[in-house]
């Protein structure tokens, strides 16, 4: 009766447990890192192809990303989530595996002509197609019998459509032991899905941590909030850009800007682009859903025969042409994209085309992770790099305060504090190393929980209560010697590119001779390492 912890310990993404109890191997989650690697996922304890199960809390890629790479190395067992996990997973593994293709053959049509090795995508379209067809989906409260000795039951955790705390009962050799993965834990009044409900009894809880040092002071009206944005942005000729989750947070802002509309919060009407091929499919997901996940303010408007999310002027870019043509567009407008945290796909082309604008906003609206392009552009990042081009940013960068899927403090701790009595122990996951920490503390200190924040790799005896092996713990500063030395020169190589422009600016109105042999000698240097 043994609990693993593989990945998201002391970090927030690539969120992975592992369970070993009556005979059978279940993971929880099997989440992809986004951003560079802080902390590598520690290898999973057994052959793939002897895992039985993977209980899905949720669909978001850093929680069902690796699912296709479980498959590809001969995991064929059942996955077990929500029908609305299972719906929004069949186009999100698809999109991610698209993405990985993509990349690859990038990388390897520019290291052909530099010689390099091929670059071998993490995994492909069919190992997507794969994964998706071992799901098995349940309903909400649905107490499931998974294999003799062990029972699961998924309850709605109010983070994003279909997504779940995992209770798990357990009977071997005469111990029973119940044992709660909390998820994301939802931020409550979100638009469109319901708040978190919680759970009573738990001998263990395994739950997040991701705002657990931090309060969402949310501003009373998100919709009159984000009007001012778009008004400021648009009247002085900019484009709003804002990069957003394709599932979850693209349908939350829509539903914010159709109120907007209706309650006539502008007096201009302003067109709006949804440039996400898998927003619009996971929009649909969530008309499909709205039964089992809606809350009554979302239902309301339904009966009504009002759409939550649909509005005039509102433009749905599906095709790569589509998508092009937004940039070509002079008009101002709002442009909604993904990825959230600017690390992929269409959003990557939309910062291109404006974050050199003075004129625009770029509006970040959730959680930026550590080492992602987004935490750069709140942390103030002067350049940047988008398809090997140097981009300075003269765009206004400005966040959306309170806007958040994820509970803050007091919503996590009002979420474990429900637990009566209180759990045995509670393993803090999925937070930055910091705030795990001293989440960890404050449940210690404050209220008496037991609680322990694990790293990577440590393996927990839930029968007897004694840790097994413990995880290594891999400061940041330490972890990755050859990689901070690159970061750090990239800092340098990027003041020097400033010290450049002064040189060029400096040299305005110089004799033409002068300025042709500098021009030369810049573009020499360019072509040398522009590779």
């Amino acid at each position: 009766m043994r609990l693993g912890f593989v990945g998201a310990d002391h970090e927030v993404t690539g969120s992975c447990h592992y369970l070993e109890v009556c005979g059978k191997h279940i993971l929880v989650d099997c989440g992809l890192e986004q951003g560079k690697d802080i902390y590598v996922n520690q290898d999973i304890p057994v052959p793939i192809n002897q895992i039985d199960y993977v209980l899905l809390t949720h669909a978001h890629i850093d929680h069902s990303g690796r699912l296709p790479l479980l498959y590809k190395n001969g995991f064929h067992g059942d996955i077990i989530s929500t029908f609305a996990t299972s719906d929004l997973c069949s186009i999100m593994l698809r999109d991610s595996a698209h993405i990985q293709e993509f990349e690859a053959e990038w990388r390897n049509r520019k290291g052909k002509r530099a010689g390099l090795e091929e670059y071998v995508p993490l995994y492909t379209m069919a190992d997507a197609l794969g994964a998706i067809g071992l799901f098995h989906p349940c309903d909400y409260e649905q107490k499931i019998e998974l294999c003799p000795g062990i029972h699961v039951r998924f309850r709605d955790v109010g983070h994003l459509l279909g997504s779940s705390s995992i209770e798990i009962w357990i009977e071997e050799d005469g111990v029973s032991k119940k044992i709660v993965f909390s998820g994301d834990i939802g931020n409550i009044n979100q638009p469109l899905i319901r708040d978190p409900i919680p759970t009573d009894t738990a001998d263990y809880v395994v739950m997040e941590s991701t705002y657990g040092d931090r309060y969402h002071n949310a501003p009373p009206d998100y919709a009159a909030e984000l009007a001012s944005v778009i008004n400021t942005t648009l009247k002085r000729g900019g484009n709003l850009v804002i990069p957003a989750f394709a599932v979850g947070r693209t349908q939350e802002l829509l539903y914010f800007i159709r109120d907007i509309k209706e309650r006539k919060l502008l007096d201009f009407d302003f067109p709006v682009y949804v440039d996400s091929p898998l927003a619009i499919e996971a929009t649909s997901i969530f008309n499909k859903n709205f039964q089992s996940c809606f809350d009554d303010d979302a239902m309301a408007l339904i009966n009504a025969g009002i759409s939550p999310i649909r509005f005039p002027n509102l433009h749905l870019a599906v095709s790569s042409d589509e998508s092009k043509a937004i940039n070509f567009n002079a008009e101002p407008k709002v442009i909604i994209s993904a990825s959230g945290m600017c690390e992929a796909g269409r959003i990557k082309h939309h910062l291109k085309h404006n974050l050199w604008r003075p004129e625009c906003t770029v509006l970040i609206v959730g959680y930026q992770a550590y080492n992602t392009l987004g935490r750069s552009l709140i942390e103030g990042a002067e350049y940047c790099k988008l398809f090997g081009e140097t981009i300075e940013i003269r765009a206004e960068i400005k966040q959306l305060q309170g806007i958040s899927g994820h509970a803050d403090k007091n919503g996590l701790l009002n979420w474990v504090k429900a637990f009566s009595p209180k759990p045995e122990m509670v393993f803090v996951v999925h937070g930055e190393d910091t705030v795990c920490d001293d989440f960890t503390a404050c449940l210690n200190e404050e209220y008496q929980i037991p609680a322990f924040a694990p790293f990577s790799g440590a393996l927990f005896d839930l029968a007897t209560g004694v840790w097994i092996k413990e995880g290594l713990k891999i400061p940041v500063s330490a972890e990755k010697p050859a990689a901070k030395r690159k970061s750090d020169m990239y800092t340098r190589l990027i003041e020097a590119g400033k010290r450049l422009m002064q040189v060029i600016y400096h040299n305005e109105g110089g004799a033409n001779k002068d300025l042709a042999k500098f021009i030369s000698q810049i573009n020499s240097l360019c072509d040398k390492w522009d590779r």
